[in-house]
Formats: structure tokens, C-alpha cells, sequence
């Protein structure tokens, strides 16, 4: 836990994926249009085959998935937190394409020091 708090808070779960067969695997907050779907699970089955925790967005409203406007913000926020959990961020940008949110996504992580990997180069 990144928060001061007491070991009796986690108790039987602390370190557990630490210790989980070695050192912790490296985490990836997938970033991206929702409109890429295919792309994002491609990417996260190539980096889980690599040994990579892998956190994305579970909701895809550009791809059809349903969305309310307090959705929408539940889930920025949750992703986030994605970003917050992860050791670097990973942007599914095929295309080249970055969108405004995609783009304070990455401000975010940026601000954290958070390194940030792009699927398609970096936008300029």
C-alpha cells in the first residue's frame, strides 16, 4: 500500500503479490480511445504473455458498451486510480490517434513520473 497504515489493515494479504513466484510483475495502465477495443485486447494479451500485470479500462462506450454521464465519471476517476496502481502507463493509439481525454490521461501519469509508452509513437 502506497498510505501509512497498520499491517493489521491487510493483515493475511500483505505482500501477497509481491511474493507471488518472485519479484512483482511490472504493472501497465492500458490508456486509449474506447473505440479501439480489438487493439486494447491485443495489447494486453501480448503484455500478460510478457509477465505483465495488466490494468485497462473495462467499460468501451465508443465501441457500444452503455454510459450515463455520472458512468463517465466514475470510471475517469477509476482509471485514475488504474494509473495511481500502475509502474507505467501504455497508450493504444493506433493510428496516432489521441483524443482529449486519452491526452489528460497521460498529463496525469506524466505528473506522477509515471513513464508513458505509446502503441504508435508519441503525438507531437
Amino acid at each position: 500500500m502506497s498510505y501509512a497504515h497498520f499491517s493489521t489493515d491487510c493483515g493475511d494479504y500483505h505482500g501477497l503479490v509481491r511474493d507471488f513466484m518472485g519479484p512483482r510483475p511490472p504493472i501497465v495502465a492500458l490508456c486509449g480511445s474506447t473505440r479501439f477495443r480489438d487493439e486494447f485486447a491485443a495489447v494486453n494479451r501480448d503484455l500478460t504473455l510478457q509477465g505483465v500485470i495488466v490494468v485497462a479500462p473495462g467499460v468501451f462506450a465508443h465501441s457500444g458498451d452503455p454510459m450515463t454521464d455520472d458512468d463517465k465519471t466514475l470510471l475517469d476517476d477509476l482509471h485514475k486510480r488504474k494509473i495511481d496502481l500502475a509502474d507505467e502507463v501504455f497508450v493504444v493509439n493506433p493510428g496516432g490517434y489521441v483524443g482529449e481525454s486519452t491526452r489528460s490521461e497521460i498529463a496525469y501519469a506524466e505528473e506522477r513520473g509515471k513513464p508513458v509508452r505509446y502503441l504508435v509513437g508519441s503525438p507531437s
